[in-house]
């Protein structure tokens, strides 16, 4: 074994940074037989040093990111600060540098992941991010090293923890949305501000980073078409219980058919309770990959956390680590294929739609016609009437996201249509 140890800085120490911090300190000798030298924290990078953290050197905090990274002694640089700027010019300097990085920033990679792979290639370093989606899953390496032979065709999962965990409580206690916010909220699986989280843009992120790892391609959060889950209600809920489903958001993509586009896209959806997805409760995450060779596989378990994250940040360190030893690099960004990303429109999907409409005769036809003249087929309907007024819902067939908005578009205009309470897309079977 070497004896020189490998020098390690790492950018933030928040809750994840310092589980990070931790494992480093208390697991040397482990750490150091399995990458085949020591390594050694060389420096932390941190807003404000005077904050007591529980177990990390007081010695080893600095606030000056920028002169830590640009050492030239450094061999890998842990970021977990998150955000764009400054982080994406502390990254590419601590390339310019010779470290490589390992990252939990699922915003800047699904922002700037090329240009970022780029300038890695371009110094002989690692970029590494197994953390930046589904927290502890192994789901990065097993999409761009265990199934590079493989054709991927579909990627589907939940890996939101705190969306999951709003929707488990919405359809096993009956609450409305903004109740179960609040319970997740005080349980501390939601930010004081969650927008990120519920209107969807932390699940398009990790959408763009796996359908471009998934599909060769690349894919930018700017192509993931993005839907949130604030509109969801607890009537929502209760109409996917009587057709066997819950409801979840959903991240999914997916290559074409005839294989010359990709899609990506995040959204509430309903699935059956027979998938496996449906029973995936809590803040877990789950992800779903449909490859031809290899069939369905499915990734399981805790999405985010300190102690998770850091497993899988730890991970990638061990990587990165061998990879000096051995004046090598891994496996890159893969973007040959270069495909198209479709539109929201091209998407073939199901809708369920919920109408509000007068209690009279003719009416089921009117919404028929509407449906027939779109070329969308109806699978089911159900009507509930009461009082000169009558809930309608209706469950169509596959057909292009475009024809069923258009179709939704059109039965607003109908005089016989007092509302469109709500309209989700149905997934999974």
């Amino acid at each position: 074994m070497r004896t020189r140890p490998l020098k390690v800085a790492l950018l933030g120490c928040g809750v994840v940074g310092s589980e990070v911090t931790r494992i480093i300190t208390t697991q040397t000798a482990d750490l150091a037989a399995r990458i085949g030298a020591p390594i050694e924290l060389a420096g932390i990078a941190v807003r404000r040093p005077n904050r007591v953290r529980e177990g990390v050197p007081q010695e080893l905090l600095t606030t000056d990111a920028t002169a830590l990274v640009k050492r030239g002694d450094i061999d890998v640089v842990i970021e977990v600060i998150g955000g764009i700027e400054p982080v994406r010019t502390l990254i590419t300097t601590a390339f310019e540098h010779g470290a490589s990085v390992v990252s939990a920033n699922k915003a800047l990679l699904a922002a700037d992941g090329a240009s970022l792979h780029a300038k890695a290639v371009e110094h002989g370093v690692d970029l590494y991010y197994e953390a930046a989606v589904a927290g502890a899953i192994p789901l990065i390496r097993p999409l761009r090293e265990s199934l590079a032979g493989d054709k991927v065709n579909r990627v589907l999962g939940i890996v939101n923890g705190t969306t999951n965990f709003i929707l488990d409580k919405m359809d096993s206690t009956g609450a409305g949305y903004s109740e179960a916010l609040d319970e997740a909220t005080a349980l501390g699986y939601a930010e004081a501000d969650p927008t990120a989280d519920v209107e969807g843009f932390d699940a398009a992120a990790k959408a763009a980073i796996l359908a471009g790892i998934a599909f060769h391609t690349r894919v930018t959060i700017d192509d993931v078409h993005r839907e949130g889950l604030t509109e969801v209600t607890a009537a929502d809920i209760a109409s996917a219980k009587k057709m066997g489903c819950t409801v979840k958001l959903l991240a999914i993509c997916e290559r074409a058919r005839d294989g010359r586009s990709v899609t990506a896209r995040v959204h509430p959806a309903m699935i059956p309770l027979s998938h496996p997805l449906a029973s995936v409760r809590g803040a877990y995450n789950a992800v779903f990959v449909e490859a031809e060779a290899a069939g369905q596989l499915m990734f399981y378990g805790p999405g985010a956390g300190g102690a998770p994250t850091a497993s899988a940040v730890l991970g990638d360190l061990v990587a990165a680590c061998r990879n000096k030893l051995a004046a090598t690099t891994g496996a890159g960004e893969s973007a040959y294929t270069q495909l198209p990303v479709s539109p929201m429109g091209d998407v073939v999907t199901r809708y369920h739609i919920s109408l509000d409409v007068a209690d009279k005769p003719g009416v089921l036809a009117q919404v028929a016609t509407v449906f027939a003249e779109h070329d969308v087929s109806i699978d089911t309907v159900r009507q509930q009437g009461k009082d000169g007024e009558a809930s309608l819902v209706v469950v169509t067939h596959r057909a292009p996201d475009a024809a069923l908005s258009a179709t939704v578009s059109s039965l607003r205009k109908l005089d016989t249509v007092r509302g469109v309470a709500s309209i989700m897309r149905v997934e999974g079977e």
